[in-house]
């Protein structure tokens, strides 16, 4: 047996593979961005090949990092972006067309055709918002629209998934998913974990096509030893991203919860055996499966856009060279002045669902400058965050007095102190702040026994800074309602 775990954690914007040793310590690590396809407008996609060719990339260079090799890491883990779909062939081991990104909004006026018993059945038997969030209707879209797929379809060849069925594949061979994957994409039943015939006719979908669901925690496969690894080692865990950072956060009892910030952002309570239905525009979800154990479940809050607004900034408007630069430029200003930005490039997720929002900046002046639209970015983050909150409160009836915090942004400390200040609550970031990596190999560590259990993880996890508000709440209120006027704009705009 090897003495590390490695994580694979294949993001929207960049690809990761870590190392991690049994102290839960990175012992090595990269990760390299690829092109994000933006074809029209609201459709976003990615190019699986490359996404292969950065999953190849990122294991070779961690192992170097590391000064190890693949056949030293007792297992791997797998996380993803979560509802973006691909389609392969089986015989030629090449994708068959573009990923369709769970950002991308093309299928709304498909959703909208559904009549109104199926749509009730879809959300009662899934938990999902009927939204173009979610893979179901990306992958009718993709039936209907790839003639490639099609032909591969006649050949038998064809598979389709979301993003963990296509790396476990092109690494082992085996064809599966797991319960979070796949409650993700509108197609499984929350009661049986299995692919629902009646879903899988709304959408269109012959349940050849798809991979077979399993548990979170177990061996999947082994890679194959022509592979990046050039090894036989089991594939443990899959995860998709958030529920990943749940486990990474170990929020594994009823009542614990997280938000992390990412390309969009997410928060996840923690619901134990109970599903529950959610009536403030949350989502109900599977958080894991750990081999034979009883299925957890989750409330969730998603918004579509977050740490994605600050890319935009960076790559359509040019007004910062890197992402890093946003905290000094944002903090060049003591507020914004009046500015406020609703990032809705992809409509907007929790609590509103509305896919024919758009993105707004109100309350421009002659004096606004660049810094104050970076700042007004930041805040966007925070509230949007403090909107899915309030839901979760509303939903759970547990008042929050702290959230643990986990993702790339939470590394500007001016972002984590607005968002304290925002929400009137205690801010906790974690020693280690990427904890969806981590999730994905304490995960596989699990099922090989490379850790004891749960409790073992939980005795790993060290907060390395906390935020404590600093705002009085005539003032977050006084925001916090030009907000929702921000938030009317924005869904109020006229094609």
């Amino acid at each position: 047996m090897g003495t590390f775990i490695g994580s694979l954690d294949q993001g929207t914007s960049s690809t990761r593979f870590m190392i991690i040793d049994h102290d839960g310590r990175i012992v090595g690590a990269a990760q390299r961005e690829h092109e994000q396809i933006l074809p029209q407008s609201g459709w976003v996609e990615h190019d699986a090949e490359q996404i292969w060719q950065r999953v190849q990339e990122v294991i070779a260079e961690a192992l170097e990092k590391a000064r190890i090799k693949g056949a030293d890491l007792t297992a791997i883990g797998i996380t993803n972006q979560r509802e973006s779909t691909v389609a392969w062939d089986i015989s030629t081991g090449h994708s068959l067309g573009n990923v369709i990104v769970w950002q991308d909004v093309r299928t709304a006026d498909f959703l909208a055709t559904l009549g109104n018993e199926e749509k009730q059945l879809i959300r009662h038997r899934t938990g999902l918002q009927i939204a173009p969030y979610f893979s179901a209707s990306k992958m009718h879209w993709m039936l209907e629209n790839n003639s490639i797929l099609r032909d591969s379809i006649s050949t038998g060849n064809a598979r389709i998934g979301t993003i963990d069925s296509w790396l476990l594949w092109k690494l082992t061979g085996v064809l599966a998913t797991d319960v979070t994957n796949a409650s993700r994409t509108m197609l499984m039943n929350l009661e049986t974990l299995q692919w629902d015939p009646d879903l899988l006719s709304i959408f269109g979908i012959s349940l050849d096509l798809l991979p077979e669901i399993r548990s979170s925690s177990e061996v999947f496969g082994m890679t194959v030893k022509s592979g990046p690894f050039a090894a036989e080692i089991p594939v443990a865990a899959i995860l998709g991203d958030q529920q990943a950072a749940m486990v990474g956060q170990v929020c594994f009892n009823r009542g614990d919860s997280k938000t992390t910030y990412g390309t969009g952002n997410f928060a996840l309570l923690n619901t134990g055996n109970e599903i529950v239905r959610s009536t403030h525009g949350l989502l109900t979800t599977v958080l894991y499966k750990f081999g034979d154990g009883p299925v957890q479940y989750a409330l969730e809050g998603s918004v579509a856009v977050t740490g994605s607004a600050i890319q935009w900034l960076r790559d359509q408007l040019g007004i910062i060279s890197h992402a890093s630069q946003i905290q000094d430029l944002a903090a060049s200003v003591e507020s914004t002045d009046g500015v406020y930005f609703v990032p809705a490039f992809s409509g907007l997720f929790a609590p509103h669902w509305r896919s024919d929002a758009r993105g707004t900046i109100v309350g421009l002046t002659r004096a606004s400058t660049k810094a104050h639209l970076a700042r007004a970015a930041l805040e966007a983050i925070c509230y949007q965050t403090r909107e899915i909150i309030d839901a979760m409160v509303a939903e759970s009836g547990v008042a929050l007095t702290d959230m643990r915090v986990d993702g790339g942004i939470t590394a500007n400390e001016l972002c984590m102190q607005m968002q304290s200040d925002i929400m009137g609550i205690i801010i906790t970031r974690p020693v280690i702040g990427e904890t969806t990596a981590l999730g994905a190999a304490y995960a596989a560590g699990l099922a090989v026994g490379f850790w004891s259990g749960t409790d073992e993880l939980r005795a790993k996890w060290q907060s390395s800074r906390q935020w404590q508000p600093q705002s009085s709440q005539h003032s977050r209120e006084k925001g916090f309602v030009s907000w929702k006027k921000a938030i009317e704009r924005s869904l109020g705009w006229v094609e």
